[in-house]
């Protein structure tokens, strides 16, 4: 069994039920999957933005209960100032903090923008091809 951190995109394509999700599944089964306190946030702006009921929202903390959410901590804070101060490597800020929480967790990171986190130490990712 593998630690593996899912990234936002993963965890969207499989909530969303995405042609996508299929090609994750196997990747995912039978492994400890956790997902960073930066993706849950990232789902939860989803309801706000797009204004969803009761029953969209109940649906996504349903399917958030297949993860473990791993919350950030002083380790995670140092590894996501190592990655946002590469030279010439600029990143978003959000996927920062998930590459910081699988290099945490000594996990692979599942996500569909392998591009985003290319170039990041020691970090290990599980993509498939478009």
């Amino acid at each position: 069994m593998d630690r593996l951190v899912v990234d936002t995109s993963v965890v969207s394509y499989l909530f969303k039920r995405h042609t996508l999700a299929a090609e994750y599944r196997p990747h995912l089964e039978g492994n400890l999957l956790g997902l960073s306190f930066m993706s849950v946030a990232e789902l939860y702006r989803w309801p706000l933005e797009r204004g969803w009921g009761e029953v969209r929202l109940a649906a996504l903390k349903e399917h958030l209960k297949d993860y473990v959410v791993l919350p950030s901590d002083d380790s995670i804070c140092w590894l996501w100032a190592r990655i946002m101060s590469q030279k010439g490597k600029p990143r978003a800020i959000a996927d920062a903090w998930i590459a910081a929480t699988a290099l945490r967790h000594g996990a692979f990171l599942v996500t569909h923008n392998a591009r985003h986190f290319v170039g990041i130490p020691g970090l290990k990712m599980v993509t498939v091809p478009v």
